[in-house]
């Protein structure tokens, strides 16, 4: 058969990157990791294609080659997806849809020929049997979790690979924690899966064949979620795979702020090469994390953990909310003060939104407070429920909030606030890509841009007292154009 794969296209959002990939002559951040998996769950006698919309246009021609049109998307994709679906039904083509948008809400998608939802690894080989017979049902669902211990390596193949940024490895699935926003463990079990050491050291040996520069997303929701397996077996191999290979890559996750407590986990994450960790702290209200059972966060110095975990040589990424119910009236200067002190340059903060698998979803629609449903963007300036504060004072906090840590002034202050304390652990690469970000930054930034002083102090700065830093200095500074330019756009 011949099979099109489709990711669809991620809009213009705070990940996106989108106005930091020009710099560098890139078209996406990430590569679509999931769709890769499921290329691989294919019968190898298939045919496969992948259109990632990101990179590349959709053609009719490509819709006319396939059998089926396989669709993996989340939440935040579904504009495009709804692109996708009326081009290929224009074209009578059979669609098989699955993915976390599909999962949550298959009702949603008649228009669907196939949907194949939860973990593919269960579902997929149901509905490829059934095709074979010439027997199968429109909907496949499963309430088990997969042994991701047989899923096979992505497809790197099916990639125009030099126009992405990072490239993903999946070690684990699943969460401890039960976050009421979050629907990770409605989709994925509390129960943390992980792959085999071997698994990941073949993985990394592809990206390795494929010629692969640059840095590796863990995509795990809890890098840390299962600390045992982490440092008596993966980590050692890493380091070992790392110091044999001339340290190729670096590495990037996401982890609970109690990660700050293990000094020989963070040891070794640093020695194996993750430089950068998203962790989400949501807020530094107490009563707003109890009301969210983000139990981790609580009675912990925040500030001194995000400090602590820099030291160790990993920049740490953030994610904060603002709508919860315990929210005070002075949450939105409280936001910006943590912002400012921990020093934290990638502080993505979203008003509060409720998705369809969540334990909040549930809450709230039995208040009668649901309104809509979630965009998947929570910078959006959307909410899909009814807060407990005044909306329009609401939605005022959070824009003083973005307003204030994105203006050049307060951002380029974090930025040298955490140069003043890093000291990167490897040396970064100089190569093409980089010198022509910085001659873009000079044309855009440091010419074209309205407070283009500052931008010019950190690079002097830099060069001056901290030369080490001055690729950090240039990437932090172009991160934050994009910033600027995407709550901007949507304010």
């Amino acid at each position: 058969m011949n099979i099109l794969l489709i990711y669809p296209q991620y809009p213009d959002t705070y990940w996106s990157f989108k106005h930091a990939l020009k710099f560098i002559s890139k078209k996406s951040a990430n590569v679509p990791l999931g769709i890769l998996t499921v290329a691989s769950l294919l019968p190898g006698d298939w045919n496969r294609r992948l259109i990632d919309l990101n990179v590349s246009k959709l053609k009719d021609e490509d819709i006319k080659w396939a059998d089926l049109v396989f669709i993996s998307a989340i939440a935040v994709q579904s504009a495009s997806v709804k692109q996708i679906i009326g081009q290929c039904k224009h074209l009578k083509a059979k669609i098989v849809a699955g993915g976390p948008l599909f999962t949550e809400e298959f009702e949603q998608y008649s228009d669907i020929d196939y949907l194949v939802l939860n973990e593919a690894e269960i579902t997929l080989p149901l509905f490829i049997e059934d095709l074979k017979k010439g027997q199968q049902k429109r909907i496949y669902q499963t309430n088990q979790f997969a042994d991701i211990t047989k899923t096979p390596p992505p497809d790197y193949s099916l990639l125009k690979i030099n126009e992405y940024v990072t490239a993903g490895i999946q070690y684990s699935r699943g969460c401890p924690y039960d976050c009421e926003f979050c629907d990770i463990t409605a989709l994925f079990g509390h129960h943390v899966r992980t792959k085999m050491t071997a698994q990941i050291i073949a993985e990394l040996d592809q990206l390795l064949r494929i010629k692969w520069k640059g840095s590796v997303f863990f995509v795990d929701d809890n890098f840390i979620g299962h600390k045992k397996n982490l440092k008596t077996e993966l980590l050692p191999a890493i380091i070992s795979w790392m110091e044999a290979n001339n340290n190729p890559f670096t590495f990037l996750t996401e982890a609970s702020i109690n990660m700050a407590d293990d000094k020989e986990l963070m040891d070794m994450m640093v020695r194996a090469g993750f430089t950068k960790v998203f962790v989400g702290i949501e807020t530094p209200d107490e009563e707003s994390l109890m009301e969210c059972n983000k139990f981790m966060n609580k009675n912990r110095n925040l500030i001194g953990s995000v400090n602590t975990i820099q030291q160790y040589g990993m920049e740490v990424m953030a994610g904060f909310i603002v709508g919860f119910d315990h929210d005070p009236p002075n949450i939105f200067q409280r936001q910006i003060d943590f912002i400012q002190k921990s020093g934290i340059i990638t502080a993505m903060v979203g008003l509060l939104n409720a998705p369809r698998l969540s334990k909040l979803y549930r809450r709230l629609k039995d208040e009668g407070r649901i309104i809509g449903k979630s965009t998947g963007d929570n910078t959006d300036y959307s909410m899909n429920f009814i807060p407990a504060m005044d909306k329009d004072k609401l939605l005022k906090g959070y824009q003083k909030i973005i307003n204030e840590i994105y203006s050049s002034k307060l951002y380029y202050a974090r930025v040298m606030k955490f140069l003043k304390q890093y000291n990167p652990p490897f040396k970064e690469h100089i190569s093409l890509n980089r010198l022509m970000a910085l001659i873009r930054s000079v044309l855009i930034i440091g010419i074209l841009e309205k407070n283009r002083r500052y931008y010019w102090n950190l690079l002097f700065w830099s060069i001056f007292n901290k030369p080490k830093s001055f690729p950090l200095a240039v990437t932090y500074s172009i991160y934050g154009y994009h910033f600027r330019r995407v709550f901007r756009e949507i304010s």
